[in-house]
């Protein structure tokens, strides 16, 4: 496929698209790969919708841990759409350009939605600490004014974490090669299309990832720590179990996306592995949000409680 470009001073070359190869090097299996991810897809969609719509009509599930909770399915759904459509489209078509503009927009929303997770999944692990830990002030410590702020403040740490890693990137020149060898526009492979040093660059997005991954990662480590030594204080095994079990839905999802970010994010630059880190990617990209709904309805007694709920009232009046 042809290089759209245009000429500028100084002899160097200014890209207008880049194409993303995606998975192309497995011809055989398109037409599997995008039945897969469609199937997949819906199954986000609309897993992450119905717990957004069951935490809204049962007022049971008006707390801030679904307030938390509908907000995360939100955001899935959201981060799955950034990626994913484009991804089906280039299975099911030769057509695998991007934009410079489409490729950069990808990328900063890409970035802009898992930061904000990093700081949304933080704040859930703090409020099972004030639930778990200080049961008495929970009221008071995670009023509705306390929510709100906690949720905004994850989505705008997001914004500013994703804003400086796409304007580090893309103000870079870029050379004559334009194949993007990922099914998205990630900063790794993005970086390999430089035609300047990006040591500093590297440096810079390394650092800015492991405040983003590693302060968040700090306080969900602090908060479960005091939720353990609290459930260690608890006399019976059974009072134990119950009260770790309202924790081990949010444990699955934060173990499977800190987990898979941290090992593609937290590394050098010069250690990326195109395939595999491309297969690495689709854990936080799709498998994470695939989870979601399924971890915190079949985990989770208070959801299959309100279901249950909601299906006698549908259809026992």
């Amino acid at each position: 496929m042809l290089v759209k470009k245009e000429r500028i001073p100084q002899n160097r070359t200014t890209l207008t698209e880049f194409i993303l190869l995606g998975f192309s090097n497995e011809p055989n299996i398109q037409s599997t790969l995008f039945s897969t991810f469609l199937l997949i897809y819906i199954i986000i969609l609309a897993g992450n919708l119905a717990i957004i719509l069951l935490t809204l009509v049962d007022p049971f599930l008006h707390t801030p841990m679904y307030f938390f909770l509908r907000n995360l399915s939100f955001l899935e759904i959201c981060y799955t759409s950034v990626n994913v459509p484009k991804m089906l489209k280039n299975l099911l078509s030769g057509n695998k350009s991007i934009s410079f503009l489409g490729c950069a927009v990808q990328t900063y929303f890409t970035f802009f939605l898992g930061g904000s997770e990093c700081f949304l999944l933080a704040t859930m692990a703090y409020d099972r600490y004030v639930a778990i830990c200080k049961p008495l002030h929970y009221p008071v410590l995670m009023n509705r004014k306390v929510c709100m702020s906690l949720a905004v403040a994850s989505w705008l740490s997001g914004f500013l974490m994703s804003f400086g890693h796409t304007s580090m990137v893309f103000t870079m020149p870029f050379c004559d090669s334009n194949e993007i060898n990922h099914f998205f526009c990630d900063i790794p492979p993005l970086l390999k299309l430089a035609c300047e040093d990006t040591s500093r660059t590297e440096i810079a997005v390394f650092v800015v990832a492991m405040i983003f991954l590693t302060f968040p990662f700090i306080l969900i480590l602090l908060s479960y720590a005091g939720i353990i030594v609290t459930i260690l204080g608890i006399s019976s095994a059974e009072g134990r179990k119950k009260t770790f079990s309202t924790c081990s839905s949010h444990l699955i999802v934060v173990t499977l996306f800190f987990g898979s970010a941290c090992i593609m994010y937290s590394k050098p630059n010069s250690t990326y592995t195109p395939n595999s880190d491309k297969y690495l990617s689709l854990f936080y990209t799709v498998v994470s949000p695939l989870l979601n709904p399924i971890v915190y309805s079949f985990r989770n007694k208070e959801v299959k409680s309100a279901l249950k709920r909601i299906w006698e009232r549908k259809f026992f009046g």
